[in-house]
């Protein structure tokens, strides 16, 4: 009996040992290349207001909860962009509306009545309609003693198509507002129409009706959903020691809590190396507590958290803030 007891240990033993072996060699980082590349500054909104988010819902006016800010611009306009790029960041994220005149407005909120002077659903109108408005009409950090932006923003209302043409070959994050299937195939006849050079470069997540047609209709096309995204984080932590990536991780934009990052099979390199070879990016986003996702990285130490040769994205509110950290300097600072 003990004989027998102790075969069976010794067996039991080998198997264990030879599945830690296995479960090592699938992901470990010794196996996988250095990264060459350098770390993608995603900016959330691009260099614009910060805001008080405590009790933040969907219909919250952050416009009127503008923190003190200092130099910064209206959120999606061109000089923003523009002034974020500069700034150092490889992509900005911005979001958009189907307009009454076959345009797509760059612009953040459903209604227009929390940063405009106009009123009423933003899709609603014409893109001739939004380009008479002043769009930093709304915003104040003072509780409505002074608008420092007011008078500021008339015109700023920029379509996608001047984003586009504006920034050729640059990266953007768009996200589309609605959940109506339309919007999707609407998009995909729009975004058709420029070359490959320009939406190779683009991200799309929103609703998930319409991102599912526009990847039925653009499969080249980097989208996500929050479904998607919290699928394939829930797959992947199930079988990604074997190496597989789901489908929901594939061709798409992989969004990475940073508490959860270290907890992913391969993290971070060989990780990185199975979501790229399934044609996804990933970007490390803010921490996840039960609740909805943060939007971003936004201090220095979840900033300095990261592999220092962390290759992957990075999405943040404050890309001024952390963009000197990574090395990125406006030109006036080279």
């Amino acid at each position: 009996m003990a004989k027998r007891f102790w075969k069976a240990s010794v067996y039991g033993l080998i198997v264990v040992s030879v599945i830690a072996a296995a479960l090592f060699l699938l992901n470990t980082n010794l196996l996988a290349a250095r990264p060459t590349a350098s770390m993608t500054l995603l900016a959330h909104r691009g260099i614009a207001p910060r805001y008080d988010m405590t009790g933040v819902k969907a219909d919250t006016c952050t416009a009127t909860r503008m923190l003190p800010s200092g130099d910064v611009f209206i959120e999606n306009t061109l000089a923003s962009i523009k002034a974020s790029f500069e700034a150092g960041a490889d992509a900005v994220e911005f979001d958009i509306h189907p307009t009454t005149d076959g345009e797509f407005a760059v612009f953040h909120d459903w209604t227009l009545d929390c940063r405009t002077d106009g009123h009423g659903v933003t899709r609603e109108h014409s893109m001739a309609e939004l380009r008479n408005l002043d769009v930093g009409y709304g915003y104040t950090s003072d509780g409505g003693k002074t608008f420092p932006f007011r008078g500021k923003g008339v015109g700023l209302m920029p379509t996608l198509r001047e984003v586009l043409d504006t920034f050729p070959g640059k990266g953007f994050l768009i996200n589309i507002k609605s959940n109506s299937p339309k919007e999707g195939e609407l998009l995909a006849a729009y975004l058709k129409s420029f070359p490959s050079s320009v939406t190779d470069k683009l991200f799309v997540y929103g609703g998930e009706r319409p991102t599912v047609v526009l990847k039925q209709l653009m499969p080249r096309l980097k989208t996500t959903t929050r479904v998607s995204a919290i699928a394939c984080l829930k797959e992947y932590s199930k079988w990604g020691w074997s190496g597989i990536v789901p489908s929901s991780c594939s061709n798409g934009v992989v969004y990475l809590p940073i508490n959860l990052a270290p907890k992913m099979w391969g993290w971070p390199n060989r990780m990185l190396d199975r979501f790229r070879a399934a044609g996804s990016e990933v970007f490390i986003i803010g921490p996840y507590n039960g609740g909805d996702y943060s939007t971003g990285v936004d201090t220095v130490e979840e900033l300095k958290s990261l592999p220092t040769d962390w290759s992957g994205g990075v999405m943040t509110n404050d890309l001024q803030l952390l963009a000197p950290v990574v090395g990125r300097k406006p030109p006036s600072a080279n």
